[in-house]
């Protein structure tokens, strides 16, 4: 399931893609948005994986796996910073997953005792592992707290990106430029939900789950962060690492408060999915 070590960012690179689509395979099927037939199974030890796979008989799992290849593709170029998956019901957010990845280089330092630059040790794959595990079996067992859906849903995605190394016009394929940069509206008071992150020597991916309050039915008192207001702008959720640990959630300023006018996030979509045929 996963690569056997992560020496390399290419094999880190793998490591990333598999937890992203492995973590929106989990979603999809715990939230019940498409039927069996629209995934295959994987165990990750004791662990039972339903991963999407292309099903012709279901489009809307069809153009999930075509949003995730797209993702991989800014993650190759090392463009993504953050993709965030909202599930609605209109006019206001049921559920929001965010993925937030950062790209590190691996530095040498020089070895003084025997006079030459090699790499310094970085993280072992079995601690990788471990952290990988502990994040999809925390996201499997979230799911399970959560409290039904809305029958009329829809799922939309967004992805902001490093403006600093990301071309003006580069869209993911299957994406376009964000048309509604609009504020995600909470119907009632939202919780913010830790679930986890796995850092290698090249990547470090984090994931949270933002819902109402009263939609979680028990959790882990560690994975909570403090609530916030109802509504969140998108430039508030791509927040500075050094600022992972303040609540997301207050950081809900409009496009221009956030970074100024001539800098806004880059924000790019798909079209939305509607999910009124659930499973």
């Amino acid at each position: 399931l996963f690569p056997e070590s992560f020496a390399t960012e290419q094999q880190s690179l793998v490591l990333v893609k598999r937890l992203l689509a492995i973590s929106m395979s989990c979603i999809t099927y715990m939230r019940g948005l498409f039927p069996e037939s629209s995934y295959g199974t994987r165990y990750l030890d004791d662990l039972c994986l339903k991963i999407l796979r292309e099903d012709k008989s279901c489009l809307g799992s069809l153009q999930i796996v075509k949003w995730i290849q797209g993702c991989f593709d800014a993650l190759e170029k090392q463009y993504v910073n953050l993709g965030f998956y909202a599930l609605s019901s209109n006019p206001t957010v049921t559920e929001m997953y965010q993925f937030k990845f950062k790209y590190k280089k691996k530095v040498p330092q020089m070895d003084i005792s025997s006079n030459h630059r090699e790499f310094v040790a970085g993280l072992c794959s079995k601690d990788v592992k471990q952290a990988s595990r502990l994040l999809l079996r925390t996201l499997y067992l979230l799911m399970q707290d959560l409290g039904p859906l809305p029958n009329d849903i829809t799922l939309s995605m967004k992805l902001l990106y490093y403006n600093d190394v990301t071309p003006k016009d580069y869209q993911p394929p299957g994406f376009k430029e964000d048309g509604s940069p609009g504020d995600l509206l909470f119907a009632g008071d939202p919780i913010n939900l830790r679930v986890g992150s796995v850092s290698t020597d090249f990547h470090l991916m984090k994931v949270r789950v933002t819902t109402e309050k009263k939609r979680v039915r028990k959790t882990d008192s560690n994975l909570i962060q403090k609530s916030g207001p109802t509504e969140i702008s998108h430039q508030g959720l791509d927040c500075e690492e050094e600022e992972e640990e303040i609540n997301l959630l207050n950081l809900a300023f409009s496009q221009e408060e956030a970074v100024g006018p001539e800098k806004k996030r880059k924000v790019s979509e798909p079209e939305k999915l509607p999910l009124n045929g659930k499973k």
